[in-house]
């Protein structure tokens, strides 16, 4: 049971139980800069006196815009120690998403990164009449730095910070998350110290780590997902670990070793793919190993491996998954798998290698944590994993899953009706998701509502589930099921590009000059994706299967507009983007 009321107490927490002299680590100029727990305490403290000497008041919106940084951090409870409320903005969304959240949060206060999210503020800052101050954590000519604010403490004393701090309640609202939507404007969901704090303590017992680990962090702590995991390894004391960049992350696990890290399944999955490639660069024994033992691994089951399989389980994580490993770094006990559905062969054969994928599922609304995966409970390949303490799911009459608890959202902020429509008058959150449990305790997600759809002939077509087993080829990098109101379900696929050069070349083709353009129009290739769909179709009903394709050049990305900031499709987008092609399957 978690011992702070309020969030701001974490890094107490911290000094009083676990002080650390490595809180936050970040690499500077090649070499890797902690902060003790009393100089991130002592930090905070400056920048409220100077947020309070610039006339932010209890309640104020302070919006942040920015990558994952230490400044980041101490400006989250230092906002949170004036009672002022933080609204985390997603570095890669549009100008008019700026424009929209900070009119709608009606903030005072905007500090961005570096120069490109300075212009792209001040780009939109006459639009936003309350925006009184902007500030950026890099040193630009453009905008002033945020050290400012700190310089202001001097007009302020630490009792008048203290004073705000004790005006704070459990229950009051502490950050408005913006959400991602795959349509319309972003909503506010607005989050209490409780809400957070609940997850947090649920978190605890699931969570492989303590005061000793290290942990690395590089998801977007503007999603509420690496935040909450943020305030948990607080908590327990770990040492947190800044990536340098996304590109950086392999060279970065290496180099921290930590013992726990998130990721999205879109990280795992080209992790593995990366994998993949070096297996297929062995020869002889070692490539006949490399196979075996994924063999081997496809076929895990953690709950009824006989001994047999057991014994041959231990040769291969000691001759090929052990290098796996070491690859990671080699002290990971777990990775945190979140915001979309993971591959179940991923999750087996990571697992099989004894690198535990912890999948879990929740959503902004819930603070996230709804259900995890973990080593107490039970792991279940293929569902999100057992109920975290506290929280309730029931299954409606349609198969939505709804969730009540002390983690659930306080609503919508500026949106009542919103919220009115997804908690009813009993205090339940409808998600949007459909799913069922296993064995009665293990939740597994089976779509979004929103998403599954009808053929011509009326039959459901559920995309998620079957985009996930088509995903699970090689040569498919991304795919999105389509056909709603067709008389067939067909599919948008982006080719593994990689993959295909290395396909063609040992089958004696020539595409390592061809553009992506040229290597869809190969007759040899489309025939071999066609093939690929064709065995993969024959697990699915036949209205289910899928009858033509239509390659795309191009990977989806969040800032072509076709994925979220978490990664998720935006259908609508795509369909409007690849409108032809559309056409060109169903006309």
């Amino acid at each position: 049971m978690i011992t702070v009321d309020r969030l701001f107490e974490v890094p107490d927490h911290q000094l009083k139980n676990y002080p650390n002299s490595t809180m936050f680590v970040t690499k500077t100029a090649g070499i890797w800069v902690p902060i003790a727990t009393s100089d991130f305490i002592d930090r905070t403290m400056t920048v409220a006196r100077g947020l309070i000497s610039m006339g932010v008041q209890a309640g104020d919106r302070v919006a942040v815009a920015s990558s994952n940084r230490l400044e980041w951090n101490i400006l989250d409870i230092a906002v949170q120690k004036v009672g002022a409320i933080l609204v985390p903005l997603y570095p890669t969304i549009s100008e008019s998403d700026y424009r929209y959240i900070l009119n709608d949060a009606a903030a005072k206060i905007c500090i961005v990164s570096n120069q490109e999210l300075a212009d792209k503020i001040s780009n939109i800052r006459a639009d936003v009449s309350t925006l009184e101050h902007l500030f950026s954590f890099d040193k630009l000519d453009s905008v002033p730095h945020w050290s400012y604010i700190e310089d202001q403490k001097t007009h302020t004393e630490e009792d008048a910070v203290r004073e705000r701090m004790k005006m704070v309640k459990h229950e009051d609202l502490v950050t408005i998350i913006y959400t991602s939507g795959t349509t319309g404007n972003p909503k506010g969901v607005m989050l209490s110290h409780q809400n957070l704090l609940s997850n947090v303590s649920a978190c605890i017992e699931p969570i492989p780590a303590n005061n000793q680990s290290k942990v690395l962090t590089f998801l977007p702590i503007c999603h509420v997902y690496e935040r909450m995991l943020h305030y948990l390894y607080m908590y327990l004391g770990c040492s947190i670990y800044f990536a340098e960049s996304m590109d950086t992350i392999g060279e970065n696990i290496r180099e921290v070793q930590p013992e726990v890290f998130s990721a999205v399944p879109r990280l795992i999955e080209k992790v593995f793919d990366r994998i993949m490639s070096k297996g297929e660069e062995l020869s002889g024994v070692k490539r006949w190993m490399f196979y075996w033992a994924l063999g081997l691994a496809e076929h895990y089951d953690n709950v009824n491996a006989t001994p047999i399989y057991k014994f041959k389980l231990a040769i291969a994580r000691k001759l090929i998954f052990s290098k796996w490993k070491e690859a990671l770094g080699g002290h990971v006990r777990a990775i945190a798998s979140g915001s979309a559905a993971l591959q179940p062969r991923l999750a087996r054969i990571f697992l099989a290698a004894d690198i535990p994928i912890l999948e879990g599922y929740g959503l902004t609304e819930t603070s996230p944590v709804v259900t995890v995966n973990n080593f107490v409970t039970g792991i279940r390949i293929g569902t999100v994993g057992a109920l975290i303490d506290g929280v309730q799911v029931k299954i409606a009459e349609d198969g939505e899953i709804l969730v009540k608890g002390p983690n659930v959202m306080m609503g919508y902020y500026n949106q009542p009706e919103a919220t009115n429509e997804v908690i009813d008058s009993d205090g339940w959150f409808h998600t949007g998701d459909i799913g069922e449990f296993q064995e009665g305790v293990f939740l597994k997600i089976t779509d979004r509502k929103k998403e599954i759809f009808k053929t011509s002939g009326g039959k459901y077509i559920v995309p998620q589930a079957m985009e996930n087993r088509f995903k699970e080829s090689r040569f498919i990098e991304q795919i999105m099921i389509i056909g709603e109101g067709e008389k067939f379900p067909a599919a948008f696929i982006v080719p593994n590009f990689a993959f295909a050069k290395e396909w063609a070349h040992r089958h004696g083709h020539h595409f390592e000059s061809m553009s992506n353009e040229e290597i869809n129009q190969q007759q040899v290739f489309i025939e071999r994706i066609n093939q690929e769909i064709a065995e993969i179709n024959q697990e699915f009903g036949n209205w289910e299967q899928v009858k033509k394709i239509a390659l795309l050049p191009k990977e989806f990305t969040v800032d072509g507009g076709e994925l979220t900031p978490t990664l998720k499709l935006k259908r609508k987008n795509i369909l409007e983007k690849y409108q032809e092609g559309y056409q060109k399957i169903f006309s």
